[in-house]
């Protein structure tokens, strides 16, 4: 999504949003730490438990953030919003948590049937290098974009407007091109080829919601049409 600070109306707040979100990413994290412990059988798979410490580290960090900046986002992202796209209703929850489950759960039955993992270490410390680099970006996109909303919708209620800051003035879903980093590289952080299988279809429903998503800015949000002709790649700088 694309926004501007300057032109979000600040919306009343009867809760705390931080305290949501972090309930929310501690359950996150409960989940895949089970996910991968249970379903593996394992409790020396080192490598899934730092993974788990990082995105867990990772999403209270810039939930923090956010906070700070911009504390509606919280409020935008936690939920279902009036207005989403009836195609972002089934691919939204794909690439969110159908996608990663099955990343996982592959991951674990394969620590649980070949271990120990066929991935030297190496390339699983370079793997988790690339997931934080995907955080860092989604978040960046995050902290620029006061508009970055869970699903795809106009946000005609929040005043929505075309932002070209932070990492929108490379690639025009630069959010989407930090959640492809982190996907492509869980399974080798994980230490798991076949998790390439889920991981490489989550991707490619990833590109198709960029697709999507960038084809319904173009036609419904006033400006995004100038700034697609400026700014041509939508995920990948040179490529796409």
């Amino acid at each position: 999504m694309t926004g501007n600070a300057e032109a979000a109306p600040q919306a009343p707040r009867t809760s705390n949003p931080l305290r949501g979100a972090l309930v929310k990413y501690c359950a996150m994290a409960l989940v895949l730490f089970s996910v991968l412990r249970f379903v593996s059988g394992r409790g020396d798979w080192y490598r899934a438990w730092v993974y788990v410490d990082l995105m867990l580290g990772a999403q209270i960090v810039v939930g923090v953030i956010l906070m700070r900046v911009n504390p509606d986002l919280l409020v935008e992202r936690s939920r279902l919003q009036k207005g989403t796209k009836a195609w972002d209703q089934w691919l939204a929850p794909i690439v969110a948590l159908a996608g990663p489950l099955a990343m996982w759960i592959t991951a674990a039955l394969e620590a649980r049937w070949f271990w120990p993992p066929r991935i030297d270490l190496s390339y699983s410390v370079a793997a988790l290098a690339v997931c934080l680099l995907g955080i860092l970006l989604t978040a960046w996109a995050m902290v620029s974009n006061p508009f970055f909303a869970a699903t795809v919708r106009i946000q005609d209620d929040r005043g929505q407007v075309v932002v070209d800051a932070g990492p929108y003035r490379v690639i025009r879903h630069p959010g989407y091109t930090g959640a492809l980093a982190f996907t492509l590289a869980t399974p080798a952080a994980l230490g798991s080829w076949y998790a390439l299988v889920p991981a490489v279809l989550t991707a490619a429903v990833l590109a198709l919601r960029t697709a999507l998503e960038d084809r319904t800015l173009q036609a419904e949000l006033p400006g995004y049409a100038e700034y697609a002709a400026r700014v041509k790649d939508r995920l990948l700088p040179a490529v796409w």
